[in-house]
């Protein structure tokens, strides 16, 4: 349990504090308490323990469990009790709900549709597309309902009022731009001329349930990220894009082979390789590499081996290794380093 332990305390500090009251004061209790760390014991392997042991609360809640743990929960409340007070409530409702807790700790995936980060996407697209000067292809890995394929149907603003992007989207995104380097912006989108998304379980927004989940893996206090989300899946909704369920490492070679010359393969993914085995890793930088010996590539992630934001590349035959920004997890700020 000691591991599980550790999990939940780097949760409570590296990620909750400052952004979730809730979460950081259940995770530094979960932390001590046995009984709870043996139910969240049955998450799978490579997921992240503490995303998901909550989302499957938040989603029993949100479904309409009647119970006091609801009256702590700001996305069900107006007005939630305190945090600090929250624990005995909460492990009472794992308790009395282990049964449907535990099947769903088996069978759900942490897949956020983060569409914030999307404002680090925006930029560091219009680098690559300073480099080519050709119309993006697009290939996500683990992009679950493909909400950030459309970054370029989305507006953005840094800093100041000035927006970018598209200036009539219904979803305008704002981020914090941090140090002394500014990114490349364009004040319209690059041209993307091809969106395909693969993940090992696509989620459909069309199905209530799906719907349900991802809304359930938002943070109770997060009310603009919920908010987010509604506007890009009316966007997704008015937009056509390819969603794959499979295996990315697998499925890539072929669909590279599809996309034209006259066109720049961008392959991204972003906080999703921390749920990939070391080997995979491995494996994947390979595969890129390959690629790379045959077309143009460029390989955009996050969270491979550390949070930073890489651009890896292979232009004419060349590698390119690039470090170009530090990110927020849910994209509130970045720093940019290219």
């Amino acid at each position: 349990m000691n591991v599980l332990s550790d999990r939940f305390k780097a949760f409570a500090t590296r990620e909750c504090k400052g952004s979730s009251p809730l979460y950081e004061h259940l995770s530094i209790r979960i932390a001590e308490d046995d009984e709870l760390l043996q139910m969240a014991s049955h998450v799978n392997r490579n997921q992240p323990v503490p995303n998901l042991f909550f989302g499957a609360v938040h989603y029993l809640l949100i479904k309409g469990n009647s119970h006091e743990l609801r009256e702590y929960y700001a996305s069900i409340v107006e007005n939630p009790r305190e945090a600090a007070t929250a624990f005995e409530s909460f492990k009472a409702f794992c308790i009395l709900h282990k049964n449907k807790i535990i099947p769903i700790l088996q069978s759900k995936l942490v897949q956020t549709n983060e569409v914030r980060r999307c404002s680090y996407l925006y930029p560091a697209f219009c680098y690559i597309y300073e480099k080519t000067n050709k119309p993006l292809a697009l290939i996500e890995i683990g992009t679950s309902a493909g909400l950030q394929l459309l970054w370029d149907k989305y507006s953005y603003s840094y800093n100041t009022h000035e927006v970018y992007g598209d200036s009539l989207s219904e979803l305008k995104i704002i981020s914090e731009i941090r140090g002394d380097k500014q990114p490349i912006l364009h004040k319209h989108c690059p041209p993307v001329v091809t969106r395909i998304g693969i993940d090992l379980h696509i989620n459909d927004l069309e199905d209530p349930e799906d719907d349900l989940w991802l809304k359930s893996l938002i943070w109770p206090e997060h009310a603009e990220r919920r908010n987010n989300f509604e506007k890009a899946v009316h966007c997704f909704k008015e937009h056509s894009l390819e969603l794959i369920e499979g295996d990315g490492m697998r499925l890539l070679p072929k669909l590279a082979s599809n996309i034209p010359l006259e066109s720049t393969l961008c392959v991204f993914h972003t906080h999703v390789a921390n749920q990939i085995p070391k080997d995979d890793k491995h494996k994947w930088m390979e595969y890129v590499q390959e690629l790379g010996k045959v077309r143009d590539v460029f390989h955009l992630y996050n969270n491979m081996w550390d949070s930073d934001l890489h651009l890896d590349y292979y232009l004419d035959g060349e590698e390119y290794k690039e470090t170009i920004a530090e990110t927020d997890g849910h994209g509130r700020w970045f720093q940019w380093k290219a």
